[in-house]
């Protein structure tokens, strides 16, 4: 059940571009339309903080820049550190009278290593406190910016520089952290997965996400043509597939209540996904029966905590009036 839309709907999206052309983004990067997407839903009173990664360097070789709004880079650990010392600043200029009480959207927008890795400190400690921001993973899955490293984001089995494949490796060897799971268990207000291949979705998400005071989440999960080794005009339908097979379901946990956003009668063979990726070509039969057991297994955790939260709540709401 992907999105399609076979004609163009006019005003359907904010035309305004907060992203825009003239990036060094390469061919079918879905970070940058993950971006562009995530900026129509949030307009221009917003204020982005991005940690070093792909997007600083697509985005701002001096003296040029595709930021058509107020943007800070930052260092690789502390996005999250500085995202809540702008949400202090306007604090204490409203305290001053010096600002009016409109709020500010606040967004930080890191990779998965600026993520769950180097910036987890940083992001855990702003959502234990409280901060009102939004922290948004584009996820592609390694250290692409700097060599396409493994990050504790990679899934089980991809091939990086840092854990190849060969004789002896099967490439990474351990499985694809959790990142949503750990934001919603600080008991946020909203956390959601995300991914361009489904934009109305992912735009719904940062406006829903935005509409909620206090610390929120998104992990988005954005291909990479280079370090997952596809071709450049294969990005959405990457997307669509990682979606289909459940090797990404898309879901949102609101107040932590479990939502599912797109189920299926039965989930699309994981060999779909990988086979498109040169990242997964030296996979066996029984590597990529592993990796099919896990994405049953997670999709079936996934579906018993939406169904106890529906069982949990008024019949007004499990029938989505």
């Amino acid at each position: 059940m992907s999105e399609k839309f076979s004609v163009y709907v006019p005003n359907l999206v904010n035309k305004d571009e907060n992203f825009v052309q003239g990036h060094r983004a390469c061919q079918g990067c879905g970070l940058a339309l993950a971006v562009r997407l995530i900026l129509k839903a949030a307009g221009r009173n917003t204020i982005v903080v991005s940690p070093t990664g792909c997007l600083e360097i697509i985005s701002t070789p001096y003296p040029q820049s595709a930021w058509n709004l107020p943007w800070v880079h930052v260092a690789f650990e502390n996005a999250a550190a500085v995202a809540t010392g702008i949400e202090g600043a306007f604090k204490a200029l409203q305290a001053k009278g010096k600002k009016d009480d409109k709020p500010v959207n606040i967004i930080a927008i890191g990779g998965d290593g600026g993520t769950a890795d180097i910036g987890l400190q940083a992001l855990s400690g702003a959502m234990e406190r409280g901060h009102d921001f939004l922290y948004i993973c584009v996820d592609n899955e390694a250290y692409m910016n700097t060599g396409i490293q493994r990050s504790s984001s990679t899934p089980f089995g991809a091939s990086t520089t840092t854990s190849p494949s060969g004789q002896a490796s099967i490439g990474q060897v351990t499985a694809k952290k959790n990142m949503t799971a750990i934001a919603a268990a600080h008991n946020i207000p909203y956390t959601a997965t995300a991914c361009p291949s489904y934009p109305f979705d992912l735009m719904e998400k940062v406006k829903r996400a935005l509409s909620y005071r206090g610390p929120k989440y998104i992990h988005c999960l954005v291909a990479c043509p280079t370090g997952w080794s596809n071709a450049a005009d294969l990005m959405v339908r990457i997307g669509s597939l990682a979606v289909e097979t459940g090797a990404f379901p898309l879901y949102e946990v609101i107040e932590g209540k479990y939502k599912l956003n797109f189920d299926f009668p039965k989930l699309r063979p994981i060999t779909d996904y990988l086979k498109i990726q040169g990242r997964y070509k030296h996979l066996k039969p029984k590597d990529i029966e592993l990796i099919q057991e896990k994405v049953n297994n997670d999709w079936k955790q996934l579906k018993h905590k939406v169904s106890c939260d529906m069982l949990a709540s008024p019949s007004r709401e499990r029938s989505g009036e």
